[in-house]
């Protein structure tokens, strides 16, 4: 019997993944991040630093041997075809870590996981999931958002944003939609429900093998 739950959280950037992710912490639930994991997997000497260097060239490394993320997001985010190439080189080493990771935290107790991952659909990584959380939100404010984040000029983020999907591809891919829109306590009141249904469904589960056959 699998005595535990994952959640995947995803949506296009900007979104409002981050304070989805903060009501699911407090609620309980054991958070993976998988931006935090990719930055883990391209640590210097890593297969993965290998191959990017093969693929987009040293131009994207640092005089220490780390990785510039700035400088592989120019590259990967240049075409589709690079940040196929990107996802290829990533996604398997970013999904294992992600299972130890689930692993470690039922280990610790925590049967209820949030895996917050921007390409769960795109990695694959949706198949280890109970159920699928979007967040999605109109462009423009998106935009906004990303401008005072990452202090990039609109040009950049727009192309970094023209490799992603349009909402629909992930609203059509998932069991629940969060309108990261709307104000904070408008999101926070929305995703509050999901979880109170995500708990009524892992409960449902629980009952459904405790039961004795007849």
């Amino acid at each position: 019997m699998r005595k535990f739950f994952i959640v995947g959280l995803t949506g296009p950037t900007g979104a409002g993944k981050s304070t989805v992710s903060k009501v699911f912490a407090r609620s309980g639930y054991a958070v993976i991040n998988a931006d935090e994991i990719a930055k883990k997997v391209i640590a210097p000497g890593s297969v993965c630093v290998t191959q990017l260097v093969l693929a987009f060239g040293r131009y994207i490394m640092n005089p220490n041997g780390t990785i510039n993320r700035k400088r592989l997001a120019e590259k990967a985010f240049a075409s589709p075809s690079a940040t196929q190439l990107l996802n290829d080189i990533t996604h398997p080493q970013i999904f294992l870590m992600t299972m130890r990771r689930c692993r470690e935290a039922i280990d610790s107790g925590s049967p209820m996981i949030l895996f917050d991952a921007p390409v769960l659909f795109e990695s694959g990584s949706e198949v280890m999931c109970d159920a699928v959380v979007s967040v999605v939100a109109p462009k423009e404010l998106r935009i906004e958002r990303l401008t005072a984040r990452d202090s990039l000029p609109r040009e950049a983020i727009e192309k970094r944003m023209s490799a992603q999907h349009p909402d629909q591809f992930y609203t059509d891919r998932s069991d629940y939609v969060i309108n990261g829109g709307a104000d904070f306590s408008e999101v926070k009141s929305q995703t509050e429900e999901i979880i109170k249904l995500l708990a009524e469904e892992y409960a449902a589960r629980l009952r459904t093998f405790s039961t004795p056959n007849t």
